[in-house]
């Protein structure tokens, strides 16, 4: 017999492994699935009420529920981890998570796999973007090739779990379509199980990106003539969320305290996930710290 929890039975909580079979299946697939943007186990089970079958944690979201602060590289491997953990914890879909550039060199990134498998992660996405922005940068910008298929090989090389999917993430916005071609082609040669590309808009590069790779493709909120196609036949098997369910439960928490007797009378910020998170704040320390 089993234990019911609420409306859930103890038996219908996913483990690790089925979770990541789970995603493995629909990377494998034909459909493009959108994954829900959660941040803690409520939201998750949430989301799993509604029919979602995927998760996503992105590096935003688990920055602004752990810090309260902007996504500027500050939040720690283990404090994601914890924060990953908790979620999977709830055994309710499985969780992809943006683990950035793996927190450092290959020997972090090793590390995060390690982290990151057993807290229970059914994917984690290794981009090539060089975090944190060092001194003097004036916008964003990519490790060399070499550099990020020696992260990812060495993430690859961590995995005990062969059903742990590893994502290699580029942005095509810094590249010309030549060089993330080139990237794509040497990231499936590396054995990525998914690409997970940002900032394309052409269908035909996505399409061209696919070949190179031979692997299944992520994307986010598809802009421009990339939101007119159907993503399933170009290869993408998942198209992410915008990150809207932790505002929403912020602006929720702001006006819900307003109406508590004892809180004083003041307006609602504009912005108030900018204002709660003290962006501005963090803008000026990097301004004055570092801009060169």
């Amino acid at each position: 017999m089993h234990r019911i929890v609420g409306r859930v039975a103890m038996s219908d909580r996913l483990s690790a492994q089925d979770a990541r079979r789970q995603l493995r299946a629909i990377l494998a697939g034909d459909r493009c699935v959108r994954p829900a943007s959660v941040y803690d186990a409520l939201t998750v089970r949430a989301a799993s009420r509604l029919g979602f079958e995927l998760a996503m944690l992105g590096g935003s979201v688990a920055a602004l529920a752990v810090l309260g602060a902007p996504d500027h590289a500050l939040l720690s491997l283990d404090e994601f981890a914890g924060l990953s953990r908790r979620i999977c914890r709830a055994g309710a879909l499985p969780l992809i998570v943006d683990a950035d550039h793996g927190f450092g060199t290959a020997l972090h990134a090793m590390r995060t796999v390690e982290e990151l498998e057993a807290a229970g992660v059914a994917a984690m996405t290794l981009e090539d973007t060089c975090l944190p922005q060092p001194y003097g940068a004036t916008g964003a910008s990519l490790v060399s090739q070499g550099e990020a298929v020696a992260r990812l090989d060495a993430a690859l090389a961590a995995r005990t779990d062969p059903e742990f999917a590893i994502v290699a993430r580029t942005n095509a916005r810094l590249q010309d379509g030549d060089s993330l071609i080139a990237r794509a082609r040497a990231f499936g040669a590396a054995g990525a199980d998914a690409l997970f590309i940002t900032g394309a808009r052409d269908p035909d590069l996505v399409a061209r990106v696919r070949d190179a790779a031979n692997l299944p493709l992520i994307v986010p909120k598809p802009q421009g003539p990339l939101a007119e196609v159907d993503l399933a036949t170009h290869g993408v098997r998942i198209c992410l969320t915008p990150h809207r369910t932790l505002p929403a439960a912020m602006g929720a928490a702001w006006d819900s305290l307003a109406d508590t007797p004892g809180a004083r009378d003041v307006a609602r910020p504009d912005d108030l996930m900018a204002d709660l998170s003290e962006a501005a704040r963090y803008d000026a320390l990097i301004a004055r710290y570092l801009a060169d």
